[in-house]
């Protein structure tokens, strides 16, 4: 006996859209091969270079995909375009130019684990900005995960603080933690646009950004005459982070959401850290040290006693 015509036509595409959990491992998997991806090539572009390819790829890749539902909001974009164009700026491009460039002097491992404050520094920026209120439990577990990125960044020993030797990197991947959270709680202010709609503007704020960085701070945007000379290996970097981390798994995790609510697609978060430890281990080789250990412990434990505590509190 055979199925329906309509389950028969539907593609995989249709169905992998209808897998929530699913959708909420391939997004952060993706997420976390962007730090894997770009530490590949740290020493053979220009990470404002690659920068710039990703998000003006990304732009040009969306464009056909969105172009229906920009039509449909363009009222709104007219109204809200620097605000969308800003979202772009702050949360697409500065995020990963900071993180890239972050990764020429840090190990993706470092960079992984580092990524994993961005629940507890999202939670703590909303306490401080927007009063909203946390418990005590809360804040401690806060507390508790800001330290275990603080070891990470200190390569072990927090001491080094006392005596500004720290790893510029490490300063770099934590600024864009910060950026990402600044990002974050600016979501509150999106206008009520199509996702799609979203992402387009948002990638076009963030290709001009980077386009202004890589002129500024890099090599120049004459530079990107230099791509057809590199490796097949630069190009499959950018190829990937252009569309993966930065289409596949935005597309993804908003579908997952709408499947299953926000509050339990969140967690989904955590398990970028993870993919991007494991790509660092088993694609780069690097090393887990004693403190990376001590550190994912410590972070964990923050994050899953700051959940306890607000599910404790509803």
């Amino acid at each position: 006996m055979t199925k329906p015509l309509d389950h028969e036509n539907r593609g995989i595409s249709a169905r992998l859209l209808d897998q929530p959990y699913l959708l909420l491992i391939l997004a952060p998997l993706f997420w976390g091969g962007n730090v894997v991806a770009a530490k590949l090539v740290v020493d053979e572009i220009d990470p404002f270079l690659l920068l710039a390819s990703r998000c003006v790829g990304a732009t040009l890749f969306i464009l056909p995909f969105s172009w229906r539902f920009l039509a449909a909001d363009w009222p709104l974009i007219r109204r809200h375009w620097l605000l969308l164009m800003a979202y772009g700026a702050v949360g697409y491009a500065l995020f990963n130019g900071f993180l890239y460039l972050g990764l020429t002097t840090t190990s993706a491992v470092n960079s992984s684990i580092e990524q994993a404050s961005l629940p507890m520094l999202i939670l703590a920026a909303n306490f401080i900005v927007f009063r909203v209120r946390a418990t005590l439990l809360q804040i401690l577990g806060v507390l508790i995960a800001i330290s275990g990125v603080i070891l990470t960044a200190t390569h072990g020993d927090p001491a080094r603080i006392l005596t500004l030797d720290l790893n510029v990197g490490d300063g770099f991947v934590i600024l864009a933690c910060l950026t990402y959270t600044a990002y974050t709680l600016a979501l509150r202010f999106r206008p009520q646009v199509h996702m799609m709609t979203f992402m387009a503007v948002a990638f076009l704020g963030a290709a001009i950004t980077a386009l202004v960085m890589l002129q500024l701070l890099g090599s120049g945007i004459a530079s990107f005459a230099e791509i057809p000379q590199m490796s097949p290996l630069v190009w499959a970097v950018i190829v990937y982070v252009m569309i993966f981390p930065s289409m596949f798994s935005q597309v993804f995790y908003a579908r997952g959401v709408e499947l299953v609510g926000a509050n339990r697609a969140a967690p989904s978060h955590n398990l970028i850290p993870v993919f991007g430890a494991l790509g660092s281990v088993l694609i780069l080789g690097e090393r887990l040290e004693l403190y990376h250990y001590l550190a994912a412990i410590i972070i964990i434990s923050g994050i899953v006693l700051a959940d306890w505590a607000a599910r404790r509190r509803r």
